[in-house]
């Protein structure tokens, strides 16, 4: 007799078709090419970024139709700003709490004291040319980016708050075209469909793109950088632990009545990609498709998910305040209670620009303790070149962090709002 799926009634899908298995297996496979053949792993790196590149070109129309449509359908402009409103809100005070609790950790665990660092066999040419060919913008700077020069430009160049942008302000013309711009927001609904349709396409390329970036980041780094640094991985990745269960988890049970552990199952495939390829752009459009199934209205999710890629970065916060101390305390160099209390002060602000950086969370690190000078330039150098050796591992604990925290975003904003359907939700978790 059969199997049969009891949710379904149909038989059950054989386990080497399910995506989750297969990134899995892909990502094993990645870690053991570039383990044992190194310059084999390394040649894998454009299937990695194949992959990256074909989700990044679907990002900005997805966006766009889904703040579009949400928005059309809610015909209440006040309602957006409110919406936005909560959700900054609710980013700034997650994001501190982030920040606050890497702090903590890292001043109770002091990774990196005792380090015996001799600076003349530290090569820090690679982190010198990462750092000087980027640029971290200020705060008016990036305020004043998210407007395009063109309307077309902010689709070419795939800046999220840019569509955003242009998606709010198509919304309010709308709007006010009453019955006329009907037939627009049924053309751009119906578009959407067949973007996600594109999407569910492309994603079953993810374990090829998992096994290439994975591949190439073992490769290219190795190991042993693994074996090196393994106190700081180890304690930054207990951290984020501690505060996906512990703050994200608290926050959605006690908020949303919703488990921690049924959210993450409900995600697992999107976690597992993102791992992969060290990337939270590579699910975005899944996780608005997600998100909306879950039971949070579409206004809402086009709002919060994409402003959360720039806001409600959690683990970059918890990356950037361990990696300042870590540098102080492998360098011997003694950050008195106000440097960094000022530290903190400086991270809530340069924190937000970080998604507009290539190399983000180090790139924001290194500008921020270079311009603060509260730790010695020859110091600096060497610890920065430390925390370059194992960043990329770093990246991946990063993303996944964010990601989580961006969902529960969503569903936190939704349920403020009156716009999430409990029901739906409980029906969702249970069916997948």
């Amino acid at each position: 007799m059969a199997t049969i799926s009891h949710a379904a009634g149909k038989p059950k899908k054989p386990i080497y078709k399910d995506l989750l298995f297969q990134v899995i297996v892909a990502i094993i496979l990645g870690v053991a090419v570039g383990h044992f053949w190194p310059t084999t792993g390394v040649a894998m790196k454009p299937l990695g970024d194949g992959f990256i590149n074909l989700i990044k070109m679907m990002i900005a129309p997805i966006i766009f139709c889904t703040i579009v449509t949400g928005i059309s359908g809610m015909g209440d402009m006040k309602q957006v700003g409110r919406v936005g409103a909560k959700a900054l809100l609710y980013f700034e005070i997650i994001t501190t709490l982030a920040l606050i609790i890497g702090l903590v950790v890292v001043n109770l665990l002091k990774p990196g004291t005792g380090m015996d660092i001799n600076t003349s066999t530290i090569d820090t040419t690679a982190m010198q040319a990462k750092v000087a060919g980027s640029h971290m913008k200020g705060t008016v700077e990036f305020l004043l980016a998210i407007i395009p020069e063109t309307f077309v430009g902010a689709f070419a160049h795939g800046d999220v708050l840019q569509v955003l942008l242009i998606a709010l302000l198509f919304a309010a013309a709308l709007n006010r075209m009453g019955k006329l711009g009907d037939s627009v927001v049924t053309l751009i609904s119906d578009f959407s469909h067949i973007l996600f349709k594109m999407i569910d396409i492309i994603t079953t390329l993810a374990p090829l793109g998992a096994f290439g970036a994975m591949a190439y980041t073992i490769g290219k780094f190795g190991v042993g950088s693994l074996a090196d640094l393994g106190e700081l991985l180890l304690i930054f990745y207990a951290t984020c632990a501690i505060f996906i269960f512990g703050i994200l988890g608290s926050v959605l049970y006690f908020y949303c009545r919703i488990s921690i552990f049924s959210y993450l199952r409900y995600i697992g495939e999107e976690l597992l990609i993102v791992l992969g390829t060290s990337s939270s752009e590579t699910v975005l459009p899944r996780m608005i498709d997600k998100m909306t199934r879950l039971g949070c209205s579409k206004p809402v999710v086009g709002m919060v998910i994409p402003t959360g890629y720039s806001f409600n970065l959690d683990g970059t916060s918890i990356y950037l305040t361990m990696g300042a101390l870590f540098i102080a305390y492998a360098t011997n160099t003694e950050l008195t209670l106000w440097h960094q209390l000022t530290l903190l002060g400086i991270l809530l602000i340069t924190s937000k620009g970080a998604a507009g950086v290539t190399g983000s969370g180090f790139i924001i690190l290194a500008a921020t303790l270079t311009s603060m000078k509260i730790i010695p330039d020859d110091a600096l150098t060497v610890g920065l070149a430390l925390i370059f050796a194992v960043d990329r591992f770093m990246s991946g604990g990063r993303a996944i962090t964010n990601l989580i925290g961006n969902g529960i975003a969503t569903i936190v904003v939704a349920k403020w709002e009156g716009a999430f359907d409990m029901d739906k939700a409980r029906e969702e978790l249970a069916r997948r």
